[in-house]
């Protein structure tokens, strides 16, 4: 009996929102504009051009690129789109919490100011307890077995001035942490250290291998760091991590991702081809499912290739279908029995990819999918759907072909309706 259509387990207003978004995101003549009016609105301090005062314009987003990337604005809403996702046969979501810290020019150039006297009290009160606040509430939001993505950065500027001198957090940043880290740990909910410019990246290392010492236990994680398969060096810093997992008897919580900073971090430093990528991103997910090493992945040990591999957590977040039926071919081989693995793809984006796990792990139990969004106000994640507009912008290949996918099911439902569907 063959399986169903992947893309049948949509509703039909998800397919119809789909093509209208990939549509416009693939289009050469379309998407330029576009892009330049959501710019405007994410930049914009004009309260007629604020979605969060302007309720007309506040309803079009909602209804369309907001629904189509987002969970919702409220607890209420947050809880009805994860459920509604559930409901399809994803396994959970990898929830973020949309508002950003927004710093001055001048805050951004005298960052050594925030860490003693007034200065650092107003970092503490008006960056970092909203950013912790809105984490802990993101937790809350989550259930047993969900993930919370969080980025460091968002805790402002004292965050930026650590991770920049490749410092500890400060106590008060320390503490926020420490407090997320025992609410998601007490509530089964696992935690995503997201990745992000090189300039920051070997603190925020630092910082997620210190966690996930005090948090993971030997068997499973509760914090994951996020390793970019694009970067020269991502081998050479996670099999450093799992010599630190093996030695301090920890499980290794691994998101591994292709990269998303290719504007903005320094070239030198990432694969010179897609190809070059794709093989490091393949031959890493293999090490890690089969808990074995090959030639991406080697022991940092005296004893070589005999070093024991440690226990690990792995999140495989990739639109790519290629590396996803890799994978899958792995784990249906049984080698990877004892390793907690899930996969994950933005909401919104690659559904017929998602869409496909689904239905396989429907029919032979494979790793579940999970769908990443975020929540907050409309005009709160503004910044995160024009990132979602770049994105589609520079992988127009993969797009198009998600427009297609939508097409071709919209296509075959309306066959279905005259009995000419197979």
């Amino acid at each position: 009996m063959s399986r169903p259509a992947p893309l049948a387990v949509l509703p039909l207003t998800n397919i119809l929102r789909s093509l209208m978004t990939t549509t416009v995101s693939s289009s050469p003549i379309l998407l330029p504009p576009s892009l330049v009016v959501m710019s405007l609105l994410t930049h914009t301090t004009s309260q007629l051009l604020n979605p969060d005062k302007n309720p007309i314009l506040r309803f079009f987003l909602k209804k369309t690129f907001y629904a189509q990337f987002c969970a919702g604005e409220d607890a209420l809403e947050v809880r009805k789109t994860i459920e509604s996702l559930k409901k399809i046969g994803f396994g959970g979501v990898i929830l973020g919490y949309a508002k950003e810290v927004v710093l001055t020019d001048a805050q951004m150039r005298d960052l050594t100011a925030c860490s003693t006297g007034a200065v650092a009290e107003e970092c503490v009160r008006t960056e970092i307890t909203p950013w912790a606040n809105g984490t802990m509430e993101t937790v809350m939001l989550a259930s047993p077995g969900d993930f919370v993505a969080l980025k460091f950065t968002g805790a402002g500027r004292q965050a930026l001035y650590a991770l920049s001198k490749r410092l500890p957090p400060s106590e008060a940043l320390s503490s926020a942490i420490d407090g997320i880290c025992r609410l998601a740990a007490s509530r089964g909910v696992r935690l995503l250290f997201d990745a992000e410019q090189q300039a920051l990246q070997p603190g925020i290392d630092d910082w997620s291998l210190e966690y996930m010492r005090k948090f993971n236990t030997p068997d499973s994680a509760v914090v994951y760091g996020t390793y970019q398969a694009y970067l020269k060096a991502t081998p050479s810093t996670l099999s450093r991590h799992l010599a630190a997992a093996r030695e301090g008897g920890f499980a290794l919580g691994v998101k591994l991702v292709r990269g998303a900073y290719l504007g903005s971090d320094p070239r030198h430093l990432i694969h010179g081809t897609k190809a070059d990528t794709d093989a490091a991103y393949d031959g890493l997910a293999e090490a890690l499912l089969r808990r074995r090493w090959n030639g991406q992945l080697r022991p940092q040990s005296e004893s070589g290739e005999n070093a024991a591999f440690p226990s690990v957590s792995v999140v495989l977040a990739t639109h790519n279908r290629e590396s996803v039926l890799r994978a899958q071919a792995i784990l249906s081989e049984g080698n990877a029995d004892h390793t907690d693995v899930a996969f994950a793809q933005l909401q919104g984006m690659a559904d017929e990819v998602s869409c496909e796990l689904v239905t396989r792990g429907a029919a032979d139990k494979t790793p579940r999918a999970y769908k990443y969004l975020v929540w907050g106000s409309t005009g709160e994640c503004m910044k995160y759907l024009l990132r979602r507009a770049h994105e589609n912008r520079d992988a127009v290949q993969r797009t198009r072909a998600g427009r297609d996918a939508m097409r071709a099911e919209l296509i075959r439902r309306i066959k279905g309706l005259f009995g000419l569907s197979t």
